[in-house]
């Protein structure tokens, strides 16, 4: 009973304070002539991330994958003297 009614006061408290803190933020939401630069800015990052992460993640493996070549042949060879 308790727990209920700490949620709806939580819920008037919000409802309450919901209008004030939207058009407080609606004050930001204004276009200059920054916006096609910052929107362009944010779509070039967001396309090109993964492909830097996969070519991060290419070249890490390609080294992992030579070291361990290297170290199979080093002990072939050893295993054969």
């Amino acid at each position: 009973m308790m727990n209920r009614l700490i949620q709806l006061a939580a819920a008037t408290v919000l409802a309450m304070l919901a209008p004030q803190a939207l058009a407080d933020s609606y004050r930001y939401m204004h276009v200059t002539i920054e916006t096609p630069w910052l929107i362009f800015l944010g779509l070039l990052v967001a396309v090109m991330l993964p492909f830097i992460l996969m070519a991060i993640l290419y070249w890490r493996n390609a080294f992992r994958r030579d070291a361990e070549e290297d170290a199979q042949a080093k002990a072939e060879g050893k295993g054969g003297e």
